[in-house]
């Protein structure tokens, strides 16, 4: 007997999806990163994802096949609008409705119903374009550090095949693409508004079609969430607008000789308006690097805001002006549920996020934590060699003719061990006072024992009052690890990489490691072949902190899934470090380097398996003081 396919089934609509999926994921590989091998490893990462997603879908429909917590209010508005009824509004959602019109015409594509199954599996599948979304932005991030330079080995797919696969498993996120929230589509259009930012970077001229597409990406981010306007105009957009600076290309000039103060200033000020920033890359960033060059991004910016909206910025600030009307029309942010969602100053969320990331991606901190150890024992040992000292230095010299002000200024500027103290102390300081006068305790987060927020805040800052206090170190330490783990191994990056955009009147790692500005940039013949995964992010992508402030700030209440877009860009951005140290001059072996985001692979699998375990086996009932059912009876489960 013959197998004959119905072409109105909803099996034969998806098996046409993936192949035509299949085919652009192919096509776009081949086109945009060099390799039809890329295309398959894209393809297989999708698949594998999809697996787990629908594995997870399976488990929850079979213990949770009604609509669950937040699903109560998202279900059944999606099942209005699957039945046209797009005048009817739920006035407890807060986000706008661009979960349920995206749902509805995926369905619609795909000839399947809007029961519970079907919506929930819109997620699996989305979290399985997600995972596809963070590939080509791992690839395309890699590919903008380098262009087409020799120097670097193509091994670098690998890398950003796992981190990919990684960020799609990243707890928070998976466990969500098994119900019908907001958080997956929300993260996959974002990182779509991402490709697109980055391909516009490419290129010192963005086309006009990639200015619409800008506009149309990020109305349609808002479309999903609100919130999302602060990581694509002012993430986004603020890393457009270091790239139009880089691309003024002044003309270089020989660094004076200065003798007064004013001089100096007068001198850095004129190149930082010219175009001729300071930003080097992390991991040789002192703290007085981050604020030269947040310093001349901003004269910069300021002295070519014409060049700057003309050329590359004018679409963001299309998208801010929609936000700007929305609130005015709508009065806020949010759309509903208004009285329990007021904007409110919340500091407290600045520290919370470090102890997140830190429990998340503990297995990227352990290259750090070894190279720490063996430093400390090295010390101990006194085994540590120090530096080579420079016996010519024209700067001394010239001291001598500079005033008492230009001197006491250049010698604070240096002093970095003045900087960490101030730095180290600053951060306590401001830490301790956001404890004290700036934690807040929504009255949401200890009425649901569901969440596991409840007992987090009951056994740490509920617990006693001087638990919160005691807290202090632990967030600096979790912030401080994140950073350092941001910056990577200090030997990763070539001399060439680190001497570009490097313009400081302060003696600075960066400095001493920046060549003459009429110097061409030397030949990589003889220098190793490196990969381009340990090649770290430049100071600017500190705008990753703005962004992520801008967005947790105003929210009173402290929620998981607030925290996953900041970790989604800090880790596409966190480079690929050996676990074991390596000689600088030596290669870096396969294992070595591949082994952290494989402890991270085994780490995510081990936490979602609990997290599921603990919502599909332990369900308890709400009860009153008296026994009685509450809720209805209704089963309550554990979760994110």
């Amino acid at each position: 007997m013959a197998l004959r396919l119905d072409p109105s089934s909803p099996w034969v609509s998806q098996l046409v999806g993936y192949v035509l999926l299949a085919t652009a994921t192919y096509i776009y590989a081949v086109r945009s990163l060099g390799s039809s091998r890329t295309g398959l490893g894209i393809f297989l990462s999708l698949i594998l994802v999809q697996l787990l997603a629908y594995a997870w879908l399976s488990f929850v429909t079979e213990h949770a096949p009604t609509p669950y917590l937040d699903e109560v209010f998202h279900v059944p508005q999606a099942q209005v609008y699957c039945d046209g009824k797009f005048d009817v509004w739920d006035d407890k959602i807060t986000t706008p409705p661009g979960l349920y019109v995206l749902t509805i015409l995926g369905t619609r594509l795909s000839k399947l119903s809007c029961s519970v199954y079907s919506l929930r599996e819109f997620n699996v599948k989305i979290i399985s374009y997600l995972a596809i979304a963070a590939i080509i932005s791992r690839a395309q991030l890699q590919q903008l550090k380098t262009g087409s330079d020799s120097q670097f080995s193509t091994r670098y797919s690998i890398d950003f095949f796992w981190t990919g696969i990684n960020i799609a498993l990243f707890p928070i996120l998976f466990f969500f693409s098994g119900l019908y929230y907001t958080d997956v589509l929300s993260t996959f259009v974002v990182l779509l508004a991402y490709i697109n930012h980055l391909g516009r970077i490419r290129s010192d001229n963005p086309s006009a079609a990639s200015s619409i597409r800008t506009i149309l990406v990020g109305l349609l981010t808002l479309g999903v969430r609100q919130t999302n306007i602060f990581w694509v105009v002012v993430y986004m957009g603020g890393l457009e607008v270091v790239h139009v600076i880089k691309t003024l290309r002044p003309e270089s000039t020989t660094t004076p000789t200065f003798k007064t103060l004013s001089e100096q200033i007068s001198f850095y000020v004129w190149r930082y308006s010219l175009g001729d920033i300071h930003d080097p890359p992390l991991d040789i960033a002192s703290p007085i690097d981050l604020i030269l060059s947040a310093i001349s991004i901003a004269i910069a910016a300021v002295c070519n805001l014409g060049t700057l909206v003309r050329r590359q910025i004018w679409p963001h600030l299309v998208v801010l002006a929609a936000f700007v009307g929305f609130v005015a029309w709508n009065g806020g942010v949010v759309l509903g549920d208004k009285s329990n969602h007021v904007a409110t100053l919340h500091l407290a969320q600045l520290l919370y996020i470090w102890p997140l990331f830190a429990f998340f991606s503990a297995p990227l901190f352990v290259p750090s934590l070894i190279g720490l150890a063996i430093y400390v024992l090295q010390v101990i040992t006194g085994s540590t060699k120090p530096g080579p000292a420079s016996n010519n230095n024209p700067k001394k010299t010239s001291e001598a003719n500079q005033s008492t002000a230009l001197r006491a200024f250049n010698c604070i500027g240096s002093n970095h061990t003045l900087h960490s103290v101030l730095l180290l102390a600053g951060a306590l300081v401001v830490t301790t006072l956001i404890v004290r006068y700036n934690t807040i305790i929504h009255p949401f987060t200890l009425a649901d024992n569901r969440h596991f927020m409840f007992y987090v805040f009951r056994y740490t800052i509920l617990r006693t009052w001087w638990l919160r206090y005691a807290l202090v170190p632990v967030y600096m330490i979790c912030g401080w690890l994140c950073w350092v783990t941001l910056q990577g191994n200090p030997s990763s990056t070539l001399p060439a990489q680190k001497r570009q955009w490097i313009l400081t009147p302060f003696d600075t790692k960066s400095k001493a490691l920046s060549s003459p500005p009429t110097s061409k940039r030397p030949s990589s013949i003889g220098s190793p072949t490196i990969d381009v995964a340990t090649i770290p992010p430049s100071t600017s992508t500190a705008l990753i902190l703005l962004a992520a402030i801008f967005s947790l700030v105003t929210a009173p209440l402290v929620e998981p899934r607030y925290f996953i877009l900041p970790w989604v860009f800090w880790r596409l951005l966190v480079p690929a470090q050996p676990t074991f140290p390596v000689s600088r001059s030596g290669p870096t072996s396969w294992v070595s380097l591949y082994l952290t985001p494989l402890l991270e692979t085994v780490w995510f699998l081990l936490i979602n398996a609990a997290t599921m375990y603990v919502f599909i086996t332990r369900p308890f009932y709400w009860r009153g003081p008296d026994g009685e059912l509450l809720d209805n009876g209704n089963v309550q489960r554990f979760m994110w």
